[in-house]
């Protein structure tokens, strides 16, 4: 159905586009080749979410472009060092697997964008968050996912840098106390998407098939996590 078409008495079948950016989006390490971001396409992207849905209206997201290089190598340091913590409490099989992976493009994307949390937007009373006080914090992980699918459909990539101490990207960045960073996001043109996640590709873990996640009814306890 294209914008404005009338709806009919079925409901029109889902289109195709949708499903081929949720099937291609990957997480995206080695394959930036930092060319620049038009603005507008920056803009749309960013745009995209934050018409995210958010509890109570709240919106506590923000986006905090960085672009400057010292930072950028600055971050970067610190992730390796953390990578080398996690590094060295594996061992084995697990140790020579992870010694292949690549956990982030800091500096080969074209914009890093750390997107925050502050749950202080919209207090005292954000509507729906009385009873699930994390609710805010998944409203930001929505904005994240409208970012990354729209930046695929704009045929960019996005890396989520995951190996970080939150205090230290909040100095970095100037992130006032109270606003936690939920996610530092590399973002910019590719060569191309990689048909399988590296992980999988890797060998650190196997995807799941649908039927071992659904449960009907009630949780299921017989089967592998």
């Amino acid at each position: 159905m294209t914008a404005g078409q009338p709806r009919g008495e079925h409901s029109p079948q889902p289109t195709s586009d949708l499903y081929d950016v949720i099937n291609r989006r990957r997480d995206v390490r080695s394959e930036f080749t930092g060319e620049e971001i038009p603005s507008e396409v920056l803009r749309r992207v960013l745009g995209a979410a934050h018409s995210a849905p958010s509890v109570g209206l709240s919106q506590p997201w923000d986006f905090v472009l960085v672009r400057d290089e010292a930072t950028r190598r600055a971050f970067r340091e610190h992730v390796l060092a953390e990578r080398s913590v996690f590094a060295a409490e594996l061992s084995g099989e697990r140790a020579e697997t992870f010694s292949k992976i690549k956990v982030e493009g800091i500096v080969e994307s074209s914009i890093g964008i750390t997107v925050t949390y502050d749950p202080e937007r919209g207090s005292p009373d954000v509507l729906g968050r009385h009873a699930i006080a994390d609710a805010g914090l998944y409203s930001v992980c929505l904005a994240i996912q409208n970012l990354w699918l729209s930046a695929t459909a704009e045929g960019l990539g996005v890396g989520w840098v995951s190996f970080y101490r939150e205090d230290f990207l909040r100095r970095l960045l100037d992130i006032p106390s109270g606003v936690r960073p939920v996610a530092w996001l590399c973002l910019g043109p590719v060569a191309e998407l990689a048909q399988q996640p590296d992980l999988e590709r890797h060998g650190w873990r196997s995807r799941l098939q649908l039927d071992d996640v659904v449960h009907d009814g009630k949780y299921r306890h017989d089967f592998t996590r």
